[in-house]
C-alpha cells in the first residue's frame, strides 16, 4: 500500500478527479489497477475499499476498450473491489460485464438475477457459464435466453436445471444439436428426460445421441428409440371432443364457482374432458395446450398447468394421481411433484404455459373443441 498512499500521487488523483481529461483518467486508472492488481494476494479488506473507492471514480469517462481490459484483467482474482465489479457487471456493454459475470463471485445472487431479467444475450451467456449457476437463475435465463444461452447452460455442469428447465431444454433440443449434445452428456440428466429428448428427436438425431452417449446410458437410448418406435406404429388416438365439458366450466366460471373446489372433484371422478377444459379456461390456454400433458408419461408439464392455474397443491396432487384410468402414481414422483410445484413461482409457471412450448411435450391428440 506504500505506493497508493504516497503523497505524490495522492495530490496526482486528485487533480485527476476534479479535473483531468479522459486520456489522463485512463492512463491512471492503468497505474491504479497496476498496483492493485500486482498487490492483490496480500490486501485486507480496507485496503481493497480503498482501492474500489479510488477505481470507481477513475472509471467515469473512459472508453469501453479500458474497461474491458480491467474487467479482464479483474475477473480472475480472488479478491476484487465489490463495488468496481458490480458496476462493471451491469455495464451495458456485454464485452466489458462479460468477464466479471463469467468468473467473478463477489457479485450477489439477487444482481444476477436482476441482470438476467434486464439484459440481452450477451450478458446471460456470460452468467450462463458462471462455475455454478442456481436453480432460480437457470429458469430466468431458459426463459430469456436464445440458442447460445441454452447451449451454454446445457454444457456447464455447475447449472441446476429444474424438472422445468429440464423440459424447457428438451424444447430447445428439438430444433438445436448442440443442445441434444450437451444434454445427453450430463451426469444429472434424469431417465424420464433421457426419455423424452429421444422419442422426440429424428432417427438421425437418434443415431447421433446413441453415438456420442456414454456406454452406461445406451442401453435405455436403445429403449427409448424402441418404446417411440412402438408408439409411433400405434393406431392413433380417436378425436376428442371437448364441447360439451367447456361449456360445464364456462357455467362454473361464470357463476364463480370454477375453484379449486370444483377442479378436484372433477380430477377424483376422473372426469378428464372436464380438468382438461378447467386448466385451459384458469391458465388463459388453449385445450390444445393442455390435453396432451394428461396424457404424457412424465407429469411436469401438468404441474406447471395447475401451478399456472392458480390451483392449491392438494388440487394438483389429485389431479397428477387421477388423471388416468388405472394410474398408480409412486410415492417418490409424487413427493418430486410437490417440490417442483412448491419452488414454482407463479409468474413463471404463467410464462411458460402460455409461451406454448409445453404443448410440445407429447405428441398432441386430435381435439375437437
Amino acid at each position: 500500500m506504500t505506493a497508493i498512499a504516497s503523497p505524490d500521487l495522492i495530490a496526482e488523483l486528485d487533480h485527476v478527479l476534479k479535473a483531468g481529461s479522459p486520456d489522463r483518467r485512463t492512463r491512471m486508472l492503468r497505474e491504479v489497477a497496476g498496483l492493485f492488481i500486482e498487490d492483490a494476494h496480500r490486501l485486507n479488506e480496507h485496503h481493497v475499499g480503498l482501492f474500489d473507492d479510488i477505481l470507481v471514480r477513475l472509471t467515469e469517462s473512459v472508453e469501453l476498450r479500458t474497461l474491458t481490459t480491467l474487467s479482464c484483467s479483474l475477473a480472475d482474482l480472488r479478491l476484487v473491489p465489490r463495488e468496481l465489479a458490480r458496476r462493471l457487471a451491469n455495464h451495458d456493454d456485454a464485452d466489458v460485464a462479460a468477464p466479471i459475470l463469467r468468473k467473478c463471485d463477489c457479485i450477489p445472487n439477487a444482481d444476477l438475477i436482476d441482470i438476467a431479467w434486464m439484459r440481452a444475450e450477451g450478458h446471460l451467456c456470460a452468467i450462463a457459464g458462471r462455475k455454478a449457476v442456481n436453480q432460480e437463475l437457470t429458469d430466468i435465463l431458459l426463459m430469456r435466453g436464445d440458442g447460445s444461452v441454452l447451449r451454454a447452460l446445457a454444457e456447464n455442469p455447475g447449472a441446476e436445471l429444474t424438472s422445468a428447465g429440464f423440459a424447457m431444454m428438451v424444447d430447445a433440443a428439438e430444433r438445436d444439436d448442440g443442445i441434444a449434445d450437451a444434454l445427453i452428456s450430463r451426469a444429472d440428466l434424469p431417465h424420464r428426460v433421457l426419455a423424452d429428448l429421444v422419442m422426440r428427436s429424428t432417427p438421425r438425431q437418434q443415431a447421433r445421441l446413441l453415438k456420442r452417449a456414454r456406454p452406461d446410458i445406451q442401453d435405455a437410448i436403445r429403449a427409448a428409440i424402441d418404446s417411440g418406435a412402438a408408439r409411433a406404429s400405434a393406431k392413433p388416438p380417436a378425436t376428442i371432443d371437448y364441447a360439451e365439458a367447456r361449456a360445464t366450466v364456462m357455467a362454473l366460471n361464470k357463476s364463480g364457482q370454477l375453484n379449486d373446489s370444483s377442479v378436484n372433484r372433477f380430477a377424483i371422478r376422473q372426469e378428464v374432458r372436464n380438468v382438461v377444459a378447467a386448466l385451459a379456461q384458469l391458465a388463459s390456454v388453449p385445450i390444445e395446450t393442455i390435453a396432451p400433458l394428461m396424457e404424457a408419461a412424465d407429469s411436469n408439464g401438468l404441474v406447471i398447468a395447475c401451478r399456472a392455474s392458480r390451483l392449491n397443491w392438494n388440487t394438483t396432487a389429485a389431479i397428477v394421481s387421477y388423471r388416468k384410468a388405472g394410474l398408480t402414481v409412486a410415492p417418490d414422483e409424487l413427493e418430486r411433484a410437490r417440490q417442483m410445484f412448491e419452488g414454482l413461482p407463479l409468474s413463471n409457471a404463467q410464462r411458460m404455459i402460455r409461451f406454448g412450448s409445453l404443448s410440445e411435450l407429447t405428441a398432441k391428440p386430435s381435439v375437437k373443441v
